[in-house]
Order: structure tokens, then sequence, then C-alpha cells
């Protein structure tokens, strides 16, 4: 069989994946610059957790249009123009931030928001759509027939998952630190300045990338949603994996509230103890993506299930180590399996979708994601002040650990509804677990 082409061999692919960590690095500092000026101007947890559900929680149910909208356009730079109404959002914020009402900050954050997530899903599809396209052109008829066509498709879209995973995670250790440290040197309007510059950078980078879909242009955005949604509905496998991943990151953002409580009051590690609970979790986070890249002869339905199985028995060690180091052990595993989880169920997302479905049904994992978060962090908080931080990771770490389980039923008992390279039904059905 041939090799698979690396998508690293495409320039738009280099600049997709680019683009990706740029945005998500100038994200999290924005995110933490905002974080900290909200709280400080107005001495309220609740404030912060209104920003949070304004930036994550309500661009949840308004994402999944404006990416059929922009898929349905014959425009060009429809992507580069989100990352630009990211930027004057953005910059509108900054500006807020001398003359503070919470409010209008509110509103904009969930402009922001929207974007973002809209943004981020029709870059998943784009990219795995590059690797489609640069698999099928490098593709010679001596390569062997369709069957390994297939393959070498799903393996690139596969690899293309992976680069983009690493990418996170290397921000997700990065951003916080680089936001806290210039809001600390220059104040919260300059590090979100600093995301605007990241914003204009994406558009700049992808302003050649269509992201229309053909197959969309003759249907309304009502029809296009109706369409994704029926495909979700009627695919068993991949209705059952979405099910079960919202209760797994249901309960892997129950988590974060409880954390900061368990390193001050529990541990009695301060601040510093928080930071390296995080680092550690960040750490693992980057080894987990390396270890999906080098998994590709592992089922991704196993590698979903180890992943969600690892963050939630992380939990259930924070719940029983007696100190701050022991602490970090579990937190390195549940970061590991954090980076193995998202490229996993993005993959098999993308296996179990038509290619013209992708962008809407990616956008509607994204707005599961930011529905969860909703969910999660008050559960979290809850746990906490009915109970103490051991017990609430406790029932926390058993939750996600259940639903792991759930995963990795879903992914080996029921029949598979992928798709070939050509976005239609498949000829033949076999076991999910034999998903690549």
């Amino acid at each position: 069989m041939a090799d698979v082409p690396s998508p690293l061999s495409s320039g738009r692919l280099r600049r997709i994946i680019v683009a990706y960590g740029v945005n998500r690095l100038g994200t999290w500092i924005g995110t933490v610059a905002l974080m900290l000026a909200v709280f400080d101007h107005t001495h309220s947890a609740l404030a912060v957790a209104a920003l949070l559900a304004a930036s994550q929680a309500v661009p949840a149910f308004l994402v999944p249009p404006v990416v059929a909208r922009v898929e349905a356009s014959a425009r060009r730079s429809e992507l580069s123009g989100l990352y630009l109404f990211e930027a004057l959002a953005t910059s509108v914020l900054a500006i807020m931030l001398w003359h503070f009402w919470l409010p209008a900050i509110l509103i904009f954050a969930a402009l922001d928001g929207i974007a973002a997530l809209a943004a981020s899903s029709l870059l998943r599809a784009a990219l795995a759509r590059t690797a489609r396209d640069e698999t099928e052109r490098n593709w010679q008829p001596t390569d062997g027939g369709s069957e390994r066509l297939a393959e070498a498709i799903h393996g690139a879209e596969r690899e293309a998952n992976a680069l983009v995973n690493v990418a996170f995670s290397v921000t997700f250790v990065l951003g916080p630190v680089v936001g806290g440290a210039v809001v600390a040197a220059s104040g919260a309007p300059a590090a979100l300045f600093i995301d605007v510059v990241s914003f204009a950078i994406c558009a700049i980078l992808l302003i050649r990338l269509h992201p229309h879909v053909e197959e969309a242009g003759a249907d309304s955005v009502r029809s296009r949603l109706r369409a994704a949604w029926a495909h979700i509905a009627n695919a068993p496998t991949l209705r059952g994996l979405l099910l079960a991943e919202a209760a797994s990151l249901v309960f892997l953002e129950s988590a974060a509230p409880i954390e900061v409580t368990y390193a001050k009051a529990t541990l009695h590690a301060g601040d510093g103890g928080f930071g390296i609970l995080l680092t550690t979790w960040g750490l693992g986070a980057v080894l987990g993506s390396v270890v999906f890249t080098r998994s590709s002869r592992r089922p991704l339905g196993a590698l979903l299930s180890a992943g969600a199985l690892a963050m939630g028995l992380a939990s259930v060690g924070f719940a029983v180590a007696p100190s701050l180091a022991i602490a970090c052990l579990p937190a390195l595993v549940g970061g590991i399996g954090n980076g193995v989880e998202l490229p996993a169920l993005n993959s098999l997302v993308q296996r179990l979708t038509p290619n013209a479905l992708h962008g809407r049904v990616m956008g509607a994992v994204e707005s599961l994601n930011s529905v969860c978060v909703a969910v999660g962090l008050p559960l979290g908080g809850a746990l906490v002040a009915l109970s103490s931080t051991r017990v609430a990771f406790a029932i926390v770490g058993s939750g996600g650990t259940i639903a792991a389980l759930a995963l990795l039923r879903v992914t080996r008992t029921r029949s598979r509804e992928a798709t070939n390279g050509d976005g239609q039904a498949p000829t033949q059905r076999e076991p999910a677990s034999q998903l690549r």
C-alpha cells in the first residue's frame, strides 16, 4: 500500500494549521485578559461566570446557522471575514475596558464567541477537505484501487487533525501564561490588542481559503441545517457518540471550578500550586497529542474511549491525592487523555459524516462543547458548595469514567455509518471499532 502523503506537504494545510495555532494563542491571551479585567472591575465571580457564559454558552445556539450561511455563500474570503469581525469585536472590547460597562462587554463577548466558534468549525472542515483533495491529487493509479485511496484519505484527515491538536495543546500551555504576563506588565487592553493582531494574521493567512460547499448552494439555511440534523438523527453511531461525548465533557468541565479550591484550600498549595496543576495538565495534553500522532494504526474509537477514561480517572486521582506532588501524576494522565481524546473525536465525527456536511456537523460539535461548558461549570461549583473538593472530584471522576465506558460501548458495538470519499452512504457495514 502507498504511504499516506503527510498533510505538511501541502502549503495550504500548513497555512491552516499555523492560522489555527496563532488564533488559539491569541484567544487564550484575550480570554485571560477579559476574565482578569472583569473581576478587577466588579470583584464578582458571578460577573466572570456571566462573561464565560456570554462568550461560550450563548454562541452555541447561533453557530450552526452561521456556518450553514457561510458555506452557502459564493463570495470568497468568508472565513477571513469572520476573523476580521473577531478583530473588530475584540478591539471594541479593549476600548470598553477603559470605559467599563459590563452589559456592553457581555454583548460584544457573545458576538466574538459566535464568530470564533463558527470560524473554528469551518476551519476544521476546510482542514479535512484539503487533506482529502491533496491525497486525491497525489494519488497514482499504481498506488491501488478505491479502497486503498479511501484508507489513504482517512489517514490524511487523521494526521491533519493530530497536527491541529498539537497546536491546540501547545497554546493551552503557553496561552494563559503569556496572557497573565502581558496583563501584569501592560494591562488587559494591551493583551486584547495582541488578540486583535492574531485575528488579522489569520485573516491574511486564510484569504484564499474558500469555505463554500457546492452542494449547499441551492438550499436555504433552514434546509441545510435540517439536513445536518437529519443525518445525526439517522446515524445511530454518530448520535450515540455525541451523546456519550457530551456526558464526558460535562464531567470534565465540572472539574474546572473545583480545581482552584482544591489546590488552595485542600492541598494548601496556594496560587503557585494551582498554576503547577494546570501546567502539568497542559504538558500532558502536549504528550497526548504526540501519542495520537504516533497511533495511526490504533482504532479511533479505542483512542477516544481511552482518552475519556484517562480524564475520568484523573479526577478520581485528585480525590485521593494527599499532596500536590502526587496530584501532579493524575494531572499528567488526565492531560494525556485530553490530548488524545479531542483529535480522535474530530476524526470520528468526520469519518461518520458525508463530506458536504462536515462544516455543519462540526458546527454542531462546537455548539455541543459550549453547552457542556455551560452545564459543567455550575455543576462543579454546586458539588463543592454541597460537599468538599475530594467528594466533588470523586463524583466527577466516577461520572467521567462511566461516560468513557459508554463511549467504548458505542464505538465497539454499533455498526459504522462511515462515508466514502465521495460523501455517499457506504456500500458495506463493519464494526465501528475498526474506524481508523
